[in-house]
């Protein structure tokens, strides 16, 4: 394999990559091997015909695809760690040479881990986070508690209203016809989520428990399903539960049941002092924000497009498997909500901008000022991991070998960082 290097504008660079005529030929024989049984040759039993024969009736072409990517997979990463480039971006590859007999020759454009510019970074001067707990914050949480202590109670002497929770079948057609994944059955859907495209959940309101009815929607003009996008559609739904939410009443009792107090007033008590721990804890990590903030405010650098995309591909996949722990698929997550893919990633980008920069300055800052991972940081880290997994310290070491270590100590490196910016910052 031979490589050459060229660095583009904007954070860019172009690898290009020659395979040796020997190894694309290794290739193209691993690629008739996988493949040999899909041919059907005169005279030949099914995967018995010689490749050379093969090659003949069909054509060399037929095995190229599968044979560039094998080399891509044997030559891509070496030329990757070759080429000393920090790459932070999947590759765009483009095959320039492909022929049975020749080199393979192909590029691969990645984005290039930019350079930071610090501004200031020591003594920089944000507000300080208040750390007082008001009557309105008590309230606030005497309110949450007694959310926590509602019950739901089944309604069946009257008809769906706003913020209820309800149970419905429900059936779509879009010009007369049943369309693939609108339909559900027991579905939960609580009034007033607007979990559902367009006023379906307000045409619910009014509707009695067994009463069938037609819901009248259009779907978004972006809906991911382009069949279904701008189209009107009709639901037949039935509301088969109506459920309300009943609310404790805030007294002495309620006190004695959600805590170890007997009045009211005690546990409201109680309540301030465990809010001032909490709230000290809340304020330190917003002042810590602050401060990050403000440092990265003051550097300078030129994020490349697709390290962007990267990012927002990585917290897209991240959502999706959230998504799917609580039983719902992106998919249907999209349908539901009749976003789009691209709609949720351009949400996404701002967020996938501000992860990127502030990693960036932090390393950056961790390079200015020395910073390393004590010992004594690496080894309270493992033995964290080791009580969450249950298993020993040196059992986690091995298996996460030295690039994992290596990048554990990266991690708590810009995590001191952090500590060595908030210590030298100006709190007002």
């Amino acid at each position: 394999m031979s490589l050459q290097v060229e660095k583009l504008e904007k954070n860019m660079a172009k690898l290009t990559v020659e395979v040796p005529a020997e190894q694309f030929e290794k290739a193209l024989t691993t690629a008739f091997n996988k493949n040999k049984n899909r041919f059907n040759i005169p005279g030949f039993r099914k995967g018995k015909a010689p490749q050379k024969m093969v090659e003949k009736m069909y054509g060399a072409g037929v095995l190229y695809e599968d044979a560039v990517n094998v080399c891509l997979d044997e030559t891509y990463g070496d030329a990757a760690k070759e080429s000393g480039l920090d790459i932070v971006s999947r590759p765009d590859i483009e095959i320039t040479q492909v022929e049975k007999g020749k080199a393979l020759i192909y590029t691969a454009t990645v984005a290039v881990k930019p350079e930071v510019t610090l501004g200031q970074y020591k003594g920089v001067e944000v507000e300080k986070t208040s750390e007082e707990v008001t009557d309105e914050d008590v309230e606030n949480e005497l309110k949450r508690v007694q959310e926590q202590n509602s019950r739901m109670v089944t309604v069946e002497d009257r008809a769906v209203e706003d913020g209820d929770q309800t149970v419905i079948d429900f059936e779509g057609f879009v010009d007369g016809k049943a369309f693939e994944g609108g339909k559900g059955e027991s579905y939960p859907l609580t009034i007033g989520s607007h979990s559902f495209i367009d006023t379906f959940e307000d045409q619910l309101i009014g509707k009695n428990i067994g009463e069938e009815c037609e819901v009248n929607v259009t779907f978004p003009e972006e809906y991911h399903v382009k069949d279904l996008a701008g189209k009107p559609a009709m639901f037949k739904v039935t509301v088969k539960e109506i459920k309300r939410k009943e609310l404790p009443e805030i007294n002495d009792e309620f006190a004695g049941e959600v805590s170890e107090f007997e009045t009211l007033e005690e546990y409201k008590k109680d309540i301030r002092e465990k809010l001032s721990v909490r709230k000290q804890k809340a304020a330190a990590a917003e002042n810590e924000n602050k401060v990050v903030e403000k440092v990265v405010e003051n550097a300078a650098m030129d994020i490349p497009e697709p390290m962007i995309d990267t990012q927002v591909n990585d917290m897209l996949n991240d959502y999706a498997r959230r998504m799917q722990s609580q039983g719902l698929s992106l998919d249907q997550y999209m349908q539901f909500t009749g976003m789009t893919i691209d709609t949720l990633k351009e949400q996404m980008k701002p967020q996938a901008v501000k992860r990127i920069q502030t990693r960036l300055v932090l390393e950056a800052v961790v390079k200015a000022e020395n910073i390393q991972a004590s010992d004594e940081a690496v080894e309270k880290e493992l033995s964290k991991m080791a009580e969450s997994y249950k298993m020993e310290a040196d059992k986690i070491k091995e298996y996460m070998g030295e690039a994992g270590m290596a990048q554990m100590k990266e991690d708590l490196a810009v995590q001191a960082a952090v500590d060595f910016l908030v210590a030298e910052a100006k709190l007002a």
